[in-house]
């Protein structure tokens, strides 16, 4: 079943034909996984848009939302809630009930992408969905990115020069409108286990977040 929403994503989106493929092969291997554009997932109108990099083979790709069903997803969740942001600590399936409270994830690429690294050209392609998303949202809103990619996929989404934005964990800039964009490592398994991203160092940037943020 197609899903639309109001960036004008679709989950029957094809324009990139190498991660187009990919999927259709995804889906004849597990044809019980979501394996499809991943659509962005929470509140319609989200004071905090979370930007990640793109849904994870077993994670999203399976789960159809955002961070759901893997390893990166734990921390996140577990952080949204501790801050007030989600219903629960925890995201299992797009069925669990889970409801975000001011607050939206999507991706830079909407898309797995084989061995989890997408193309330049497929992160432009995406952006177009990106930059709507942020389009709609209410001046002052505050955006999240989860790593340099989807960094990079903000600024240029609004049309800014990343030279004149570096990224760097705990980073906050000011955007137009009155926004403002908030850096973090993405919390992947990779940078939790290494301890280049810990638990107390995702939270200072939710901490940050919610503090500069009215309540939800």
């Amino acid at each position: 079943m197609e899903i639309t929403n109001n960036s004008g994503f679709s989950t029957d989106c094809m324009r990139c034909p190498r991660l187009a493929g990919f999927l259709g092969q995804v889906r004849s291997d597990h044809p019980e996984y979501h394996a499809r554009p991943v659509p962005p997932f929470g509140a319609e109108d989200p004071h905090l848009l979370i930007v990640g990099l793109a849904p994870g083979m077993h994670g999203a790709n399976r789960t159809g939302r955002p961070f759901t069903g893997d390893f990166a997803g734990i921390l996140l969740y577990r952080t949204l809630h501790k801050y007030g942001f989600s219903s629960a600590p925890d995201s299992v399936s797009a069925e669990d009930g889970l409801e975000l409270i001011g607050c939206r994830i999507t991706n830079a690429v909407k898309c797995l992408p084989p061995q989890n690294k997408p193309e330049p050209a497929e992160i432009r392609q995406c952006n177009g969905y990106l930059g709507e998303e942020i389009a709609g949202l209410e001046a002052g809103a505050a955006i999240l990115a989860l790593g340099t990619i989807a960094h990079q996929a903000v600024l240029r989404a609004l049309g800014l020069k990343l030279k004149d934005f570096s990224f760097g964990h705990g980073a906050v800039h000011a955007l137009p409108r009155g926004m403002t964009l908030y850096d973090s490592y993405h919390c992947s398994r990779y940078n939790t286990q290494t301890r280049r991203l810990t638990a107390e160092m995702f939270e200072s940037v939710f901490a940050n977040i919610r503090n500069n943020l009215p309540r939800s």
